[in-house]
């Protein structure tokens, strides 16, 4: 019996090389280096946390970001700051991302942010998730401030005392 052969054909494939695109613009095309904004908040993040460890340098940078703050935002975050210490004393005042906040353990329990730090048309006043504040499946974890009422104080005073528990 003659033995059969049978021919097998190789298929080629191209296996032409693709480089990967560039999916978002570099910080500064002309020169790959950092704006004057972004080495402005490094600079301020590195004295933030040099001001972790010393309660004393915290509050200072914290009066510095108040000050800073144009009206009528500068005028409530100094009434936030006052109501904050009166309803937990034992927080920790400091910056965060150069804002005005305020920590436990090292850690941010609720902050304010002015209108202007992000152009907007309100400040907001905000809880990170170290607060207790945890409700259901959903609840609210920053507020928009227009201007500050009683009633808005005694929510505040309210929402802290509950945050810090």
């Amino acid at each position: 019996m003659a033995a059969k052969t049978t021919s097998t054909k190789k298929k080629t494939t191209s296996t032409k090389k693709t480089t990967a695109k560039r999916t978002s613009a570099p910080r500064n095309s002309s020169t790959g280096k950092f704006s004057a904004e972004e080495r402005a908040a490094m600079k301020e993040y590195a004295q933030e946390l040099k001001a972790q460890k010393n309660k004393e340098d915290g509050k200072k940078m914290l009066q510095a970001a108040i000050a800073k703050m144009k009206e009528p935002d500068r005028t409530m975050a100094k009434r936030v700051d006052a109501l904050i210490m009166a309803a937990a004393p034992d927080l920790a005042q400091r910056t965060w991302y150069g804002m005005p906040a305020y920590a436990r353990d090292d850690k941010v329990v609720c902050f304010f942010q002015d209108a202007q730090k992000f152009k907007s048309r309100y400040a907001t006043f905000g809880f990170s998730d170290e607060a207790s504040l945890d409700k259901g499946g959903m609840w609210p974890t920053s507020f928009a401030l227009m201007k500050l009422t009683a009633a808005e104080e005694k929510q505040i005073a309210a929402l802290v005392k509950k945050a810090v528990r």
